[in-house]
């Protein structure tokens, strides 16, 4: 046997190790050079990586969560004999920075379970034209009894019908916090042990915005995506910002110094079917609203179909989050380090409120934003709070350049 030993390679920006998020081959297959054999996680982003050679696996090193060493031992192959004609052939190797590839969604609990009846109740069932799947059995484990079809049957001739027992449940599932989601999870402890935030929350009426926006949909091309609030925001965001650039920082604790940035690179956080993610929209400050609105459907896209690279999800000088619908009254966000500000949205909806001394409806959106209290103090950001809330109320001062 010809073995070739294949160890962790230096995967760039400082990495000392990686951890093993899945593999896609075991003991025994056989690859191809450039099939894709593992994916693993650095603290930047998820790498996917190819086979150097072709041969089959005689041995792999680590389980999906394990850290394994640059440098060290991942997997070894069997370089003997002519290279297998069968084994797939693979993409070249490319960086997963949005993590592991989605899940299939879940099959429905009638093709999940199977029915449980005997021969004799499955016939009664089919003469009296009972779809067994809809039927709650009463039976041990669900099974379905004839009495359940029985009173199924009285049931649709008027007559009272026995209440279906539900199951009880019993058992637990135990899911390995690795890949993206162990990322997450540290990034989010570390940010909330290490910065002090403040949270400041204010409401804001855009009932005007709401008008402009629904007009600018109304102009647009058939078939165009609508504009939603995030555009507007990003774009008062950035005006406002000038006014306040120590909100607009990041925060390098090895040099101990606040690095204030004239550009705004602005954090969109997306929520994916691998967890949180903020893709990045670059230079916000010089891009029109129109093309704002693309570039955040862009990168949101992109990181939501784990097509995100490694670029597009770092740099960010402040974040903004929102729920859309989901947005709730308020909220306090969490820090993305090392930035100092996150601005959160919260849902618009209807509310009588006073309004030029009588009472009136109008489109009520409340911010809640969080800030790192060491750089930014109180009186700073709300007071940008309320520059924000003012630009946002007068969307024409929005789009006039001072």
């Amino acid at each position: 046997m010809s073995r070739f030993v294949f160890k962790m390679p230096d995967l760039g920006e400082g990495t000392v190790a990686a951890e093993v998020v899945e593999w896609k081959v075991k003991v025994g297959d056989a690859v191809k050079e450039d099939q894709i054999i593992a994916e693993v996680m650095t603290d930047k982003a998820a790498v996917e990586i190819p086979a150097p050679v072709s041969g089959r696996v005689v041995a792999i090193t680590g389980q999906p969560g394990d850290m394994v060493a640059v440098g060290s031992e991942l997997i070894a192959f069997d370089t003997s004999g002519a290279p297998p004609a069968e084994a797939p052939a693979a993409p070249a190797p490319r960086p997963a920075p949005a993590g592991p590839a989605p899940k299939a969604p879940p099959v429905s609990g009638a093709a999940r379970s199977r029915v449980m009846a005997s021969p004799a109740t499955r016939r009664k069932a089919h003469v009296a034209g009972v779809d067994l799947a809809t039927v709650n059995g009463t039976g041990p484990g669900g099974r379905i009894s004839a009495q359940d079809i029985e009173s199924i049957i009285a049931g649709k001739s008027g007559a009272v019908a026995r209440p279906a027992v539900r199951a009880l449940k019993s058992g637990t599932e135990e899911i390995k916090v690795i890949g993206v989601r162990r990322v997450i999870a540290e990034r989010m402890s570390a940010a909330k042990r290490n910065i002090p935030h403040f949270a400041y929350v204010e409401e804001v009426d855009v009932t005007e915005l709401e008008s402009l926006r629904q007009y600018l949909n109304a102009r647009q091309p058939k078939g165009a995506p609508s504009f939603t609030y995030l555009p507007f925001l990003v774009a008062a965001l950035t005006r406002v910002l000038e006014e306040f650039p120590q909100c607009n920082a990041i925060y390098d604790p090895e040099r101990n110094v606040i690095v204030r940035h004239a550009a705004v690179h602005v954090g969109v956080a997306t929520q994916t079917p691998d967890g949180l993610k903020v893709p990045v929209v670059r230079n916000a400050e010089s891009r029109s609203l129109a093309d704002l609105a693309s570039e955040i459907r862009r990168v949101s896209e992109a990181a939501r179909s784990n097509k995100a690279t490694r670029d597009e999800l770092v740099g960010s000088t402040i974040t903004v989050t929102s729920l859309g619908r989901l947005g709730g009254i308020a909220s306090t966000p969490v820090i993305n380090a090392p930035e100092v500000a996150i601005i959160g949205v919260n849902k618009a909806v209807e509310r009588p409120v006073v309004f030029n001394g009588a009472i009136a409806v109008r489109r009520i959106m409340n911010l809640s934003s969080s800030f790192d209290h060491r750089f930014v103090d109180g009186f700073d950001g709300a007071a940008m709070i309320q520059a924000l809330k003012e630009r946002l109320e007068h969307p024409a001062t929005i789009f006039i350049q001072e």
